[in-house]
């Protein structure tokens, strides 16, 4: 049903790694989230979440290297005395690093546009020569001809697989490598759209699916079978189902045990399409409808 979907939808959808660690650990941790872009200009569509989440990574790098170069000459215990007065410990994140992958050929700056109420934020890419993606999105332009019971698809990078990075001992400090696998496979996951969310004004602003979006997929596109833009993955909500099972006897690899099992259902939250181009109008962002 989305195979041609999927490869059209493929073409401008970009993943963005990242690569962090604590303060005084040398277990890196790996973290990926979505875009995709709007056009050949350098405009891209991510979550709010995901674009706070990449202007933190500034603040925390400037953090530690003020420490780094505050440290250079102080004996340990000066060093756990200077940490400590800058709020660094083995809770905090100390370091991290981002990169977008196979987005721009060069960057220069980001600037991030934020929506005011809604989980949507605009980026524009500056200082490239050539942005590296294949055609561009088509957003629905009728936005109400999407109805519950219709069939959508997301597309994202939930499964951070890269490994083009490394902890360098030398200079205590992340780094991004030459070599390693510097991408991750897309994963499209489907789903059914069961309701429309609305605000207290009453305003469709998102849609509801009844699959989950993956960690690693917000500010992933949501399609039809034809590949038309119709929202972004913005989270997933959990809700309890009542279907409670406590002290339940069965056998497990040849061996009686007590279960308890307490169920919800993961439904994914998507920005709705006419939230989106109303966004991408506000701020002047030329998009194809179709």
């Amino acid at each position: 049903m989305f195979v041609n979907a999927i490869q059209r939808v493929a073409g401008f959808t970009r993943a963005i790694h990242s690569i962090s660690r604590n303060f005084g650990s040398t277990k890196v941790e790996r973290g990926a989230a979505t875009l995709f872009f709007v056009n050949q200009e350098g405009w891209a569509l991510t979550c709010k979440h995901v674009a706070q989440w990449l202007t933190q990574a500034d603040a925390i790098n400037k953090k530690y290297e003020q420490y780094q170069n505050e440290s250079k000459n102080l004996n340990t215990g000066q060093k756990k005395a200077l940490a400590k007065r800058m709020g660094l410990d083995e809770s905090k994140t100390a370091e991290m690093k981002v990169t977008f992958v196979d987005c721009v050929d060069h960057i220069s700056n980001i600037r991030f546009f934020l929506h005011p109420e809604y989980d949507l934020a605009v980026l524009k890419f500056e200082g490239f020569q050539k942005v590296s993606i294949s055609g561009n999105p088509l957003f629905l332009k009728e936005d109400q001809s999407a109805q519950p019971g219709a069939m959508l698809c997301r597309l994202g990078f939930p499964f951070p697989e890269f490994s083009n990075f490394q902890l360098n001992t030398e200079k205590e400090t992340l780094e991004w490598t030459k070599i390693g696998q510097p991408r991750s496979p897309r994963f499209p996951i489907e789903g059914m759209l069961t309701r429309f969310l609305g605000d207290k004004a009453g305003k469709v602003y998102g849609i509801e699916m009844s699959t989950p979006g993956l960690r690693g997929q917000s500010g992933g596109p949501l399609f039809d079978p034809e590949g038309r833009i119709v929202g972004m993955q913005s989270r997933t909500k959990h809700l309890y189902l009542g279907f409670d099972i406590e002290e339940k006897e069965v056998i497990a690899h040849g061996k009686v045990k007590k279960v308890n099992d307490y169920a919800f259902i993961h439904l994914g939250e998507c920005i709705h399409v006419s939230v989106i181009k109303e966004f991408l109008r506000k701020n002047e962002v030329s998009f194809e409808e179709g």
